[in-house]
C-alpha cells in the first residue's frame, strides 16, 4: 500500500513539473513587449487647446496661418526634420485655396518607415447645426484632437530616452474638411471635394518614391465617451494593420475604447493614401455602426467642452505602443 502511495505521489509531482514546463514554454513563445515612453494626455489636451485658441483654422484666415507657423516651430524645436508642401486647390463653391501639408520626419535615414497622419484645418460652416450655420466651427475634435495626439507623440519621442527602431513620418493634411454642405451634396462622383490635402499628397509625394510600411490616420479621437470601431476601408485595404492596432489596444488596457465591431466605410484621408499612394493605412475615427457620427459633428458643439483626456490617452498610447513594437 505504501509503495502505491509513493508511486501516486511521484506521478502527481511529475505531472505538476510537466505542467509548469509547458506553461513556461508557452509564455516564452509569446513575442516580448518592447519598452515605450509615456504618453501624456494632459500635454495632448494642451495641444488641442492651443489650436482652438488660434480660432477656426479655415484656409485663408489669420488663424490658419498662425497655426501653421506654430505647428512647424513645434516639430523643429523637437528636432524633427520638417518640410511643407504648398499647393492650390479649388473648393466645391469655386474658390481657389492656398493650402499646405506639413510633413515632419524622425530618423529620415531609416528605410523602414511608419506614416502617422491627421488633418489640421477646420470646417468653415456648421451645416449640421441649427444655429450660426454659416459660421466656422472650433474643430476641437474634428482636426484638433488628431493633431494634438500626434504632436504629443512627436514630443515624447524627442524628450525621452527611448527611441523607436523605425523612421516615422507625421503628415498633417490641409483642406480635409471643406466638402459640400449636407443640404446640397454634389452628386457628381467624378470630383471629391473632401480631403484636398491627402488627394494632392498621394499623387505628389514630398519625396520621390516615398513609401511606408503602413499608416495610421487619427481623426475625431478626443470626444467624451468616444468609441472606435473597425472602419470599412481600413478593413478592405489594411486588415492586418487594423487587427494589430486593436490587439495592441487590448494589451495595454484600452479595449473599452477600441471595440471589436465593424463600421461602414468613411471617406477620409486614408482612402487616398491607400488607393493613390499605395500605402496600407487604417483610420482610427469615432464613427458608430449604430448611429454614425456623434451629435457634435460639424456643429458648434465641437469645442473644448467636448474633449476628454481619457480618449486622447487611449488613442495616443495605443499608436505610440504600436510604433515602438516595430
Amino acid at each position: 500500500m505504501k509503495n502505491k502511495l509513493w508511486i501516486l505521489l511521484l506521478l502527481i509531482l511529475f505531472g505538476a513539473c510537466s505542467g509548469e514546463k509547458s506553461t513556461q514554454q508557452s509564455n516564452s513563445s509569446e513575442e516580448p513587449v518592447k519598452p515605450y515612453p509615456s504618453f501624456s494626455a494632459d500635454s495632448a489636451y494642451a495641444f488641442v487647446q492651443k489650436q482652438v485658441d488660434f480660432g477656426p483654422r479655415v484656409p485663408g484666415t489669420e488663424a490658419h496661418e498662425n497655426t501653421k507657423k506654430w505647428l512647424i516651430s513645434q516639430f523643429e524645436n523637437w528636432g524633427w526634420s520638417v518640410q511643407t508642401q504648398d499647393f492650390q486647390a479649388k473648393t466645391y463653391d469655386g474658390l481657389n485655396w492656398d493650402l499646405t501639408n506639413i510633413i515632419a520626419s524622425f530618423k529620415p535615414e531609416a528605410e523602414k518607415r511608419i506614416l502617422l497622419a491627421a488633418h489640421w484645418d477646420t470646417r468653415r460652416i456648421a451645416d449640421k447645426d441649427t444655429d450660426r450655420i454659416d459660421e466656422p466651427i472650433d474643430g476641437a475634435n474634428d482636426g484638433g484632437s488628431g493633431v494634438g495626439v500626434l504632436l504629443e507623440i512627436a514630443r515624447v519621442i524627442q524628450a525621452q530616452g527611448l527611441k523607436p527602431d523605425v523612421g516615422i513620418d507625421i503628415i498633417l493634411f490641409d483642406g480635409e474638411d471643406d466638402g459640400e454642405p449636407e443640404t446640397s451634396r454634389a452628386r457628381n462622383n467624378s470630383q471629391i471635394w473632401w480631403c484636398l490635402g491627402s488627394q494632392y499628397w498621394s499623387k505628389n509625394k514630398h519625396q520621390a518614391n516615398y513609401t511606408a510600411y503602413y499608416g495610421i490616420l487619427v481623426d475625431l479621437v478626443g470626444a467624451k465617451g468616444a468609441r472606435f470601431f473597425k472602419e470599412g476601408y481600413s478593413r478592405q485595404y489594411a486588415s492586418g494593420i487594423l487587427k494589430k492596432v486593436w490587439d495592441n489596444a487590448a494589451k495595454i488596457g484600452h479595449s473599452a475604447f477600441f471595440i471589436n465591431r465593424n463600421a461602414p466605410e468613411i471617406l477620409d484621408d486614408h482612402v487616398f493614401v491607400n488607393e493613390d499612394a499605395g500605402i496600407p493605412m487604417i483610420d482610427i475615427i469615432e464613427f458608430s455602426p449604430d448611429y454614425g457620427f456623434g451629435l457634435y459633428h460639424h456643429t458648434h458643439q465641437d469645442n473644448m467642452e467636448l474633449i476628454d483626456a481619457r480618449s486622447l490617452q487611449a488613442v495616443g498610447e495605443t499608436v505610440l505602443f504600436t510604433v515602438y513594437q516595430e
